[in-house]
C-alpha cells in the first residue's frame, strides 16, 4: 500500500488515501473525487491528469518517458515536478506520495 496525499490547487485542503500496489494514480485520484479529467483515459495523449509530485517524492519516481514529457510541454502551470498522474505506477518501493492540483486544472467531466 502507498499513502497517498492530494493537495488542492489553493493548498487549503489535503486528502490522503491508502492506495494498492500497481495501482495508477489517476485512477487512485478519480476515485477519491480528485479533479483529474484524465480525458484520453490514460493512453497519454492529453495533460488533463497533469499534477505537481513534491520535491520530496519526486525523487523516487521514474523519470518520466520523452512522449510523458512531450505532453507535459502543453500542460497549463508545468513545472519541473510536474507528472502526469496516469503515468504514475505505485510499487512497493513507494511508501508515500504526495502531489498537487495545479492551479490551472479545470476538470470538464464536472468534478
Amino acid at each position: 500500500m502507498t499513502k497517498v496525499t492530494f493537495i488542492s490547487a489553493d493548498g487549503r485542503q489535503r486528502q490522503e488515501v491508502d492506495a494498492p500496489t500497481g495501482a495508477n494514480l489517476l485512477d487512485i485520484a478519480q476515485a477519491a473525487g480528485q479533479p483529474l479529467e484524465g480525458t484520453c483515459e490514460g493512453q497519454m495523449a492529453c495533460s488533463t491528469c497533469h499534477v505537481i509530485v513534491t520535491p520530496e517524492d519526486f525523487a523516487q519516481l521514474p523519470r518520466a518517458s520523452e512522449g510523458e514529457e512531450d505532453m507535459l510541454d502543453l500542460a497549463a502551470s508545468a513545472t519541473r515536478n510536474s507528472r502526469l498522474a496516469c503515468q504514475i505506477l505505485l510499487t512497493d518501493a513507494i511508501a508515500s506520495l504526495t502531489v498537487q492540483i495545479p492551479p490551472e486544472s479545470h476538470n470538464m467531466q464536472g468534478m
